[in-house]
């Protein structure tokens, strides 16, 4: 049977093992996946491990996006312009092929199931890190008219906008500040990109931010509970807010066709997750 596995440091939290095996049992498909938590000091050492034992491939979550970018051998084009990946590709040749399933999985989860419209909207992304690289691509291709990053280390954020404005499309402005000059504008969507969630945190964004048709998406999720970004926006009356599952089962998916040819339907998962 073909082995699959979700890797990251924390990683109990992860629903990936029970999303794909829900997809595999959908699709007829017989592989095993599971979770498991690597060491930040031995990624690539440990990576070499999982080859050896027989793994297909794995999905990388925090905080390896970038060293598992660095490891592949060969990179799709959304991978490669990301700068990260989260999904490896364990060739029969032996090579390590690397994509990134985030951007299409957010985009998916926006515009399809929560119906978020996009274009010439005024966005705000907080956080520069691995999980944001992975979704500027696929985000502005789909024509908003701003795109702010801000984040607690400015160059990082700054470093995101030089890589990505020659990529934006049509009028889309793409900028960087920090969190202390972001001031009282307005934006029209607030994406949450940080892993402060994993702490029960919230990035120190003023609430002046929201307007009242503001929507706010968290890349993270919790089915228990909101997670605390969106316990923020309900706090504050955003128009509607939405934690990141959704984003989690449609690049979950996207791995899934990479991997085994088929793609499987969301829909069904998603309500039993949110169920259960």
């Amino acid at each position: 049977m073909d082995k699959y596995a979700v890797v990251g440091n924390p990683i109990n939290h992860s629903l990936s093992p029970r999303i794909h095996s829900l997809f595999a049992a959908e699709t007829n498909q017989q592989l095993e996946y599971q979770a498991l938590e690597l060491d930040p000091d031995q990624f690539e050492h440990q990576v070499a491990e999982l080859i050896e034992a027989g793994f297909k491939g794995i999905n990388i979550t925090v905080p390896f996006k970038e060293k598992a970018w660095a490891i592949a051998d060969k990179l799709s084009p959304r991978a490669s312009d990301a700068g990260a990946v989260n999904t490896l590709i364990f060739q029969d040749d032996g090579l390590i092929a690397g994509d990134n399933t985030d951007g299409i999985g957010l985009t998916r989860d926006m515009i399809t199931n929560h119906h978020i419209l996009i274009k010439h909207r005024k966005i705000l992304v907080l956080g520069a890190g691995g999980a944001v690289r992975g979704i500027l691509g696929p985000l502005l291709a789909q024509k908003p008219g701003l795109v702010t990053i801000t984040n607690r280390t400015v160059a990082k954020a700054d470093e995101l906008v030089e890589q990505f404005r020659p990529g934006s499309i049509d009028n889309t402005e793409i900028q960087s500040c920090s969190y202390e000059d972001l001031g009282n504008e307005k934006f029209d969507l607030i994406i949450n990109g940080t892993s402060a969630g994993l702490h029960n945190e919230v990035p120190p964004i003023p609430d002046e931010l929201l307007g009242i048709n503001s929507i706010c998406y968290d890349m993270m999720y919790n089915i228990e509970k909101p997670t605390a970004f969106v316990q923020w926006a309900l706090d504050r009356g955003a128009l509607r807010q939405f934690d990141g599952l959704g984003m989690l089962v449609e690049q979950a998916a996207e791995a899934f066709f990479i991997w085994r040819g088929i793609r499987p339907d969301t829909q069904e998962v998603l309500a039993t997750l949110r169920q259960n």
